[in-house]
C-alpha cells in the first residue's frame, strides 16, 4: 500500500472536520480513605468500647458501696461484740456463790447449809 492509494482513499472518502466537542462536566467522586463500611464497623466498637467502660465504672461504683457498708456492719458487729463480752463478765462476777451470801447475810437470812451452789439456766 503506497502513498498513493492513501491519497485514493483520501480522495473518495473527503476529510471531515472535526465538529466543536461539547463538553460535558463529569464528576469525580473522591473516596475517601475509610469506606463506609469501616466507619460503621469502627462507629459499632466505639459504642461498645463506650458501654463497656460505663458498666465497668457503675459495677466498681457498686461494689465500693457494698463494701463500705460491709466495713460499716462489721464495725457495729465488733462493738456489740465487746458490750456482750462486758455484760457477760458482769453476769459471771454478780452470780458469784460468795457475793450472793453475803447479801443474804446482809438482809437477814441464815444460811443453815454451808454449800452454796450456782444455779444453771435449764433449756426446754
Amino acid at each position: 500500500m503506497s502513498v498513493n492509494h492513501a491519497r485514493s482513499w483520501e480522495q473518495i472518502r473527503p476529510q471531515q472536520t472535526p465538529k466543536k466537542e461539547q463538553s460535558i462536566p463529569v464528576k469525580v467522586q473522591k473516596q475517601g480513605w475509610i469506606t463506609k463500611g469501616e466507619k460503621l464497623i469502627y462507629s459499632i466498637i466505639g459504642v461498645c468500647i463506650i458501654v463497656a467502660g460505663l458498666y465497668m465504672v457503675s459495677f466498681s461504683s457498686s461494689t465500693d458501696t457494698v463494701n463500705r457498708e460491709l466495713q460499716q456492719l462489721e464495725s457495729k458487729v465488733k462493738l456489740q461484740q465487746a458490750v456482750n463480752d462486758q455484760l457477760s463478765y458482769e453476769l459471771k462476777e454478780l452470780s458469784r456463790p460468795e457475793r450472793i451470801i453475803n447479801i443474804a447475810e446482809k438482809n437477814g437470812l441464815k444460811i443453815q447449809d454451808t454449800k452454796v451452789k450456782q444455779a444453771q439456766k435449764m433449756n426446754n
